[in-house]
């Protein structure tokens, strides 16, 4: 009798909870959320600045592109991590295509536009019309 109740209380991963439909689905569904990449977007006086974070993405998976004043970042994520243990063997993988756009605003310069990759951050600077920088002016 206790031997039956130690087995029901060991973790059996193909039980009925682990492959209930509600989790099957909700865990598809969240690669595809993972392929929005966090994006934070500052400003300071002479430039816009966007930072979106490309973990595992390499710098030629991904175009920054303008066009009518929208920028736009698009690439292809794919990764793959193996782990071997003992007698557990688990893959896991990750792969498909992101886009993140964004309106500039008026005065935004996207022909002086500048990007760079470092260390899986994408930071792109966009810098500012001269009319939009904060001026001196002198009290006479």
């Amino acid at each position: 009798m206790a031997r039956e109740n130690l087995r029901r209380d060991l973790w059996n991963p193909f039980g009925e909870e682990f492959f209930s439909p509600e989790r099957f689905f909700r865990d598809l569904a969240a690669p595809a959320q993972r392929l929005a990449p966090a994006v934070d977007v500052t400003e300071d006086e002479r430039a816009y600045k966007v930072s979106v974070e490309l973990p595992g993405v390499k710098r030629d998976q991904v175009t920054v592109e303008v066009h009518e004043n929208v920028l736009s970042i698009r690439g292809e994520k794919r990764s793959e991590r193996e782990e071997k243990r003992d007698k557990t063997h688990w893959v896991e993988r990750s792969y498909g295509s992101f886009t993140r756009s964004f309106s500039l605003p008026p005065t935004a310069v996207s022909e002086d536009l500048r990007a760079s990759f470092n260390d899986g951050v994408l930071t792109i600077e966009i810098p500012k019309k001269e009319e939009a920088k904060p001026r001196l002016i002198s009290i006479k």
